[in-house]
């Protein structure tokens, strides 16, 4: 498959701005228990039609849990689940307008493609005419048509992967789901999917729900991120937001690479705020999100892009540190920076790889300075 352009939701699509537009699904207070162990603690939140909504989080935060409940496979202890305003908890798996695409792919070994694909519309007893016109819409949606006939054992892994999606969305369900869908693949495959998945998705404006522990993924593909974190949400919104404005420092820490900086609030100056955070150090000069009292704990957080490196003592800038280059991360773009400060703590640094790698401007156990502006990072609370 040719690489895809890059697929832009329209700058417009916020349906979760709009207090008029009615959500797809709709998570009521949702509880779930097994035995004393809480997986689902209280969930409320609502999911829009065409949607590409990423559930992210480590094992066993409660993403799949979540998934499960909606694809009827558990039911909440507590709470409701509506599906275009129906309470689908009393409605089997098979009676639901969900399906749901498994990491494994479970294709069936003996069929080929085209039958495979065809497999549930039969089961459907959908008529033959109509079964042959939409496996072949699927392959041409996921450009499989010259392989067709073939077992899954004859193509690749990617390949197989498009099989699945296209058996998923043959019988044209309202929700989709995605468990972890492209863990089998290598890097590289596995980038290529996330746009293709974008591209179908735009194609067929069924609304995906994805389940993934990566980040970057998750960040890809999605219109909304829930960060979750022991059965909570612990922040909803969109990727740029979740990264550049983080509610939380478990928020924050878990998206990308980032400095957590530990301090005390010590006075406003014309929106800005002073952050004493050790002793042999500089206050730090940032710009809080949200209101911090002078003499509260918070912590400041920074993107290694934001913070900058030189050998040369910088003028007139609001943040400053000095300190020793203890190692260095060469990702071929990118470089990052761990440098080490008299008192002990390390800061990361992160430059673009712009010419050679034969003219980088430092090593190690260079004596460099880090500055960055007082908008550059954010002081969180929680």
């Amino acid at each position: 498959m040719s690489d895809p352009a890059p697929a832009s939701r329209p700058a417009e699509f916020a349906p979760w701005k709009d207090p008029s537009a009615k959500p797809i699904i709709q998570f009521r207070n949702v509880t779930k228990r097994f035995g004393d162990f809480t997986a689902i603690d209280n969930l409320t939140v609502d999911i829009y039609a065409r949607e590409f909504f990423a559930l992210l989080g480590p094992s066993g935060c409660g993403k799949t849990t979540l998934m499960r409940m909606l694809a009827g496979f558990e039911t909440p202890t507590e709470g409701t689940i509506l599906l275009d305003g129906q309470d689908i908890g009393a409605v089997p798996p098979n009676r639901r307008a969900v399906n749901m695409m498994f990491q494994s792919y479970a294709l069936f070994p003996h069929l080929t493609v085209a039958e495979n694909i065809a497999f549930g519309l039969k089961r459907d007893k959908m008529p033959k005419d109509q079964i042959a016109a939409r496996i072949d819409e699927m392959l041409r949606l996921v450009q499989l048509q010259k392989f067709a006939g073939r077992k899954p054992h004859q193509i690749s892994g990617g390949q197989r992967q498009r099989v699945a999606l296209a058996r998923s969305l043959a019988k044209a369900p309202k929700l989709l789901l995605l468990d972890e869908p492209l863990g089998a693949l290598d890097k590289k495959l596995r980038t290529e999917t996330q746009f293709e998945l974008m591209e179908i998705q735009e194609k067929t404006g069924t609304t995906f729900v994805i389940v993934t522990h990566d980040q970057e993924e998750a960040m890809t593909v999605a219109s909304r991120v829930a960060v979750m974190d022991h059965g909570k949400m612990v922040q909803v919104d969109t990727p740029d937001r979740i990264y550049e404005t983080p509610n939380s420092a478990y928020v924050a820490d878990f998206i990308g690479d980032i400095n957590l900086i530990q301090g005390t609030a010590a006075a406003h100056d014309g929106g800005k705020i002073v952050i004493h955070w050790s002793e042999n150090q500089p206050p730090i000069v940032g710009t809080p999100m949200v209101p911090v009292a002078d003499g509260q704990r918070c912590t400041f957080a920074i993107r290694p892009e934001k913070v900058h490196i030189t050998k040369d003592h910088p003028e007139g800038k609001a943040n400053i540190v000095h300190g020793r280059i203890l190692d260095i991360a060469y990702l071929g773009n990118l470089s990052t920076y761990h440098v080490e400060l008299p008192s002990g703590e390390i800061i990361r640094a992160e430059t673009i790889n712009n010419t050679r790698i034969e003219r980088r401007k430092f090593t190690w156990e260079d004596e460099v300075w880090l500055w960055w502006t007082s908008t550059a990072g954010i002081v969180l609370t929680e």
